[in-house]
């Protein structure tokens, strides 16, 4: 029988040590409490991030190990060069959140129901009306194609989905989300659970405890929200 933490609704800024999240399911770490911007916040400032089916509990989790890009090298490789030159694409920053957020709740081939629901959508327009939340866009004319959004905590990119409409949208996005993260100091877009496909976009696993040491020597590194609303409307080709 899984016993867990129930987190404590007086307490948003109260969590368990996630070294002691369960190995199976692997980071299960604590239930309950609210999905409050001071809450989400401190969180991911501890390495943690909720995950849970609309209708159920709210669960945080914090996997071992973690699922991490390196900024430095994530970057436009020749396949996608040549599969996006010429198609006259855009990317944005901070344009289109919640439609973002909505275009990665859409149901998938072979995937049932989603995990954003109605709850996860509104805590994080929260967090982005604050400042603290940021998506990346990519356009055909009018049309949304691709995108990625997250939480940025100090120096620290936290992805939380991504999407694509169009063939190359998503991994444009995040390849788009890499160059501004690299110039503004951030060494790491942490991707949560690992995959084949994020491991084939670049991604690689680092260990828990290596994760947590980063999350707070980079959470602790100040940042000026500022810099995301001054990122002009770009050409895809600036990005690859």
């Amino acid at each position: 029988m899984i016993r867990l933490p129930l987190l404590d609704p007086a307490s948003p800024e109260r969590f368990p040590d996630p070294r002691h999240a369960l190995a199976e399911p692997n980071g299960l770490l604590a239930f309950g409490g609210d999905l409050s911007p001071r809450r989400l916040l401190a969180a991911y400032e501890r390495g943690i991030f909720p995950w849970f089916n609309p209708g159920e509990p709210i669960l945080w989790w914090s996997p071992d190990p973690r699922c991490v890009f390196d900024t430095a090298t994530l970057t436009a490789n020749r396949s996608l060069r040549r599969a996006l030159a010429g198609k006259g694409w855009r990317v944005s920053v901070d344009e289109a959140f919640v439609r973002v957020m909505h275009a990665c709740a859409a149901p998938r081939p072979g995937q049932q129901g989603t995990w954003i629901g109605a709850a996860i959508i509104e805590a994080y327009a929260s967090l982005h009306t604050q400042g603290h939340a940021h998506s990346v866009e990519v356009w055909e004319g009018d049309a949304l194609v691709g995108g990625v959004y997250g939480v940025a905590v100090g120096r620290l990119f936290c992805g939380e989905s991504m999407f694509s409409a169009c063939s190359g949208g998503s991994k444009l996005a995040l390849v788009a989300l890499a160059a501004w993260l690299r110039e503004w100091g951030f060494p790491l877009l942490d991707a949560q659970v690992s995959n084949p496909h994020l491991l084939s976009l670049g991604a690689r696993e680092m260990p828990r405890e290596d994760f947590l040491a980063q999350v707070r020597r980079l959470s602790a590194q100040p940042f000026d929200p500022a810099h995301w609303r001054k990122v002009a409307s770009r050409d895809a080709g600036d990005y690859l």
